[in-house]
């Protein structure tokens, strides 16, 4: 363990569905998160300063999503959109963690509760060249799968200049808490 051991068993962390008065905190999540991410995917904000949102307007009014906020201590610690609820493959589309948060375990406790919530088949991708995600996802389906999950890469839809994303596929069992 690190020497952030107690912080990650003292920190209070909350998850919940986010309302549509939370988006605006929704969307400034969301540019950080983009903000991060633009180190691995290359993409360079709009003239405006903006990143490309239709997955943040998705998660609000798209059929089969969630928004979910994520609060360490009552402060905003980040996000997480699922999709596919209404399919027989959820997808964690989108998980950030403000780098205020990271390294205390806050991630991997948000994770198992957003992915616990609902119980089934899982996907979730992520890019190889990011080093973060790709010690953090692994682990995630290992808690919740044990050795039952796998892990392909798979072509980014319409960015063929972009190297392919990995995902991996686990079931999450149903548990006590699970939104059935």
């Amino acid at each position: 363990m690190t020497e952030n051991t107690t912080e990650q068993t003292t920190a209070d962390l909350a998850v919940r569905p986010a309302t549509p008065d939370d988006r605006p905190a929704v969307e400034r999540l969301w540019l950080m998160f983009r903000h991060d991410l633009s180190e691995f995917q290359g993409a360079l904000p709009a003239a405006d300063g903006t990143f490309r949102s239709e997955w943040v307007t998705s998660a609000f009014t798209g059929p089969g999503w969630i928004p979910y906020l994520l609060a360490c201590d009552d402060r905003l610690a980040g996000l997480a959109f699922v999709r596919g609820l209404d399919g027989p493959v959820r997808i964690l589309n989108s998980f950030f963690v403000v780098r205020g948060a990271r390294r205390r375990g806050i991630g991997l406790r948000a994770a198992r509760e957003v992915l616990t919530r609902h119980p089934g088949r899982w996907e979730i991708a992520y890019q190889q060249d990011n080093p973060a995600a790709a010690r953090f996802w692994p682990r995630v389906a290992t808690e919740l799968a044990g050795g039952a999950w796998t892990r392909e890469p798979r072509p980014v839809p319409g960015r063929p200049e972009l190297p392919p994303d990995v995902w991996i596929s686990f079931t999450v069992p149903a548990g006590p808490d699970a939104d059935l």
